[in-house]
């Protein structure tokens, strides 16, 4: 008889809804996967292949697309993909591709249809996953998460002459029309200024009451994207006033809903790719909050939303450095261009600066060096001209200090692990978040192996970052409170990221440091951790999911602050929360709070 992979066995109990089965059946189960190494970028399944098995995430990424090749979804550890072929629903015609290197598990078809049958919590699960509908399909939206911008309004009484000017200077269609309440009395648009004002000879100064169209029909933010739909095609009209009690709260056009459904990733990606200026790649970079709201509003995961938005910003890296070096004609030797901060973790949201550095072979001259200071100038003026502003503090591969031969950037890393002082540690922190985005991969592969070993291995070292990562505290305070911001334009207000995020990245870089794990991204980091034993299953269970908690409330707040007209950043008022969010929020900064208390008592880990 087969013997149980604890490894495997360790992971089910992780994953739901195997974490429902019996003890005995879930060891059985457990030695019934077969696991799967599958190199980047290979097929893992195909097309109407209903009969491979059932397919489980392990480690890695893998993408799922249609029958002609657009992107369904992106997968990570404990997803899984097949079952809709098993079930025989009609749903098969997808195909799973490695996107990066990936540990699969797979279980036989007749081992699933075991299960199925004999476990109503198990064939739950699988029957509800089989039945969602996409979500990013539009019917399934709420109209609240479908408005684009804050509407535009105006009183009765103002001239059509100025109604057409507010509409043209905003680049929008329509007006509301709305008392001194706030009370919806009517709408304008665009084509009423043309049938009832120009072709009717009406003059210019003729109040916008007399020609609006009078108590429209409204939807209130609760409704669907089908009513949406469906009010549209019934009354035949491109302009929808959303109302909250009487009062105008959005507008949705037909442009927002054609516009909803052509704003991807995929999208973005393919016009950046196909840009020739960088004021091109700017307009396509502008649409990333209007994702990032879309993204949010179709109840994505937080990590799929941030490594879509993630995905952008590598792929203006790279066309930023093919242009380039079109510019500067090619490379003289190699080089590999670097992100580090959220960009590196693959955590970007809807605002971020840039954060990079450039490792050059040792054969590089003198000479080749200024070729490498010109193309990193172009390239992050072409990340700040995109929306990735310059960084603050200069991590950028502008500087000198971070622009250097394979060899310096050794030196540095000895340097720090060496002499661990306040600014080493803090360097190693961020440096410890590189992500290699285009260029020679090996220049950096073969350092990361190094780097990890020794330092890992200086204890002196490891203390000094475990005491730079308890600097961020989580916003905890008295008698089941938060300690919000006290003054200024933010005053009452939690930092989601400095406070928030930050001590949880700082905890998995830790332990990634710890557990010499290759991973960057915090989330893959805990999960690492976890499955390497670096921290016990109880303790990365509670965390993760204190950071899922975290990670979703702050896009949540951001995606709220886009469909309202403003810029998003990282600020939450607990008093925007309802009580039952406040607890559980609260509970999850206590998660992080103890596992930091844990951390600094040496018992880190498996305590």
């Amino acid at each position: 008889m087969e013997k149980t992979n604890p490894a495997v066995l360790a992971f089910l109990q992780s994953v739901h809804p195997y974490d429902t089965l019996p003890p005995d059946e879930l060891a059985r189960v457990a030695r019934s996967f077969c696991r799967m190494v599958v190199p980047a970028g290979e097929v893992i399944y195909a097309y109407g292949d209903t009969m491979a098995g059932l397919y489980l995430v392990k480690s890695g990424g893998v993408e799922i697309t249609d029958a002609h090749g657009a992107l369904v979804s992106l997968l990570g550890p404990r997803n899984s993909f097949g079952e809709r072929g098993l079930l025989r629903d009609g749903f098969a015609a997808t195909q799973a591709r490695a996107s990066e290197e990936c540990v699969i598990l797979r279980l036989p078809a007749p081992q699933f249809r075991v299960l199925i049958a004999a476990y109503p919590a198990y064939a739950r699960f699988f029957n509800r996953k089989r039945g969602a509908r996409p979500a990013t399909d539009i019917a399934l939206q709420r109209v609240a998460d479908l408005i684009a911008r804050a509407p535009l309004s105006c009183g009765p009484d103002l001239q059509v002459f100025d109604a057409a000017r507010m509409m043209r200077d905003a680049a929008v269609s329509s007006l509301g029309v709305v008392d001194d309440a706030g009370q919806l009395l009517g709408l304008i648009t665009v084509r009423d200024l043309t049938t009832k004002v120009l072709a009717e000879g009406r003059d210019a100064a003729t109040p916008v009451g007399e020609v609006m169209t009078r108590d429209p029909v409204t939807l209130p933010p609760s409704a669907l994207g089908s009513d949406i739909l469906h009010v549209m095609l019934e009354h035949r009209i491109g302009h929808l006033p959303i109302t909250d009690e009487g009062r105008l709260t959005g507008m949705i056009t037909q442009t927002d809903l054609t516009r909803f459904q052509a704003v991807s990733s995929a999208v973005l990606i393919r016009d950046v790719a196909q840009a020739e200026t960088v004021a091109q790649m700017a307009a396509v970079t502008a649409q990333i909050p209007q994702l990032l709201a879309q993204l949010v509003g179709g109840s994505h995961r937080h990590e799929i939303t941030t490594r879509l938005i993630t995905d952008i910003a590598d792929a203006v890296t790279r066309r930023l450095l093919q242009m380039a070096e079109a510019q500067l004609g090619a490379a003289p030797v190699p080089y590999l261009w670097l992100a580090c901060g959220s960009q590196g973790r693959q955590e970007q949201t809807g605002m971020s600066d840039q954060d990079n550095c450039l490792v050059i072979d040792d054969a590089a001259t003198d000479g080749d060096m200024l070729y490498f200071k010109a193309l990193a100038k172009i390239v992050s003026d072409g990340l700040d001209a995109c929306g990735y502003f310059y960084c603050p503090g200069d991590m950028m591969a502008t500087a000198d200090r971070w622009c250097q031969r394979q060899s310096v950037w050794r030196g540095y890393f000895d340097r720090w692990i060496s002499k661990p002082d306040t600014e080493a540690q803090m360097l190693a922190s961020v440096m410890f978040d590189l992500r290699p985005i285009g260029g020679t991969a090996r220049l950096y592969s073969d350092l990361q192996s190094e780097v990890l070993k020794r330092a890992s291995g200086n204890s002196i070292f490891v203390a000094h970052m475990v005491s730079n990562a308890l600097k961020h505290t989580p916003p905890l305070g008295l008698l089941r409170g938060f300690a919000t911001i006290r003054s200024g334009e933010h005053r009452n207000h939690i930092d989601m990221k400095m406070n928030g995020l930050v001590p949880l990245a700082d905890l998995g870089r830790i332990y990634a440091l710890q557990g010499r794990l290759p991973q960057v991204n915090t989330r893959a980091r805990l999960t690492a951790a976890e499955e390497g034993g670096v921290i016990s299953v109880s303790g990365a269970r509670d965390l993760i999911e204190a950071y899922d908690l975290i990670a979703e409330t702050r896009l949540e707040a951001q995606a709220h602050l886009v469909r309202s007209g403003r810029k998003p950043d990282n600020y939450l008022a607990p008093s925007d929360l309802s009580d039952f969010e406040r607890s559980h929020l609260r509970d999850a900064f206590v998660v992080v709070r103890t596992m930091q208390s844990a951390l600094s008592q040496g018992k880190g880990v498996l305590g």
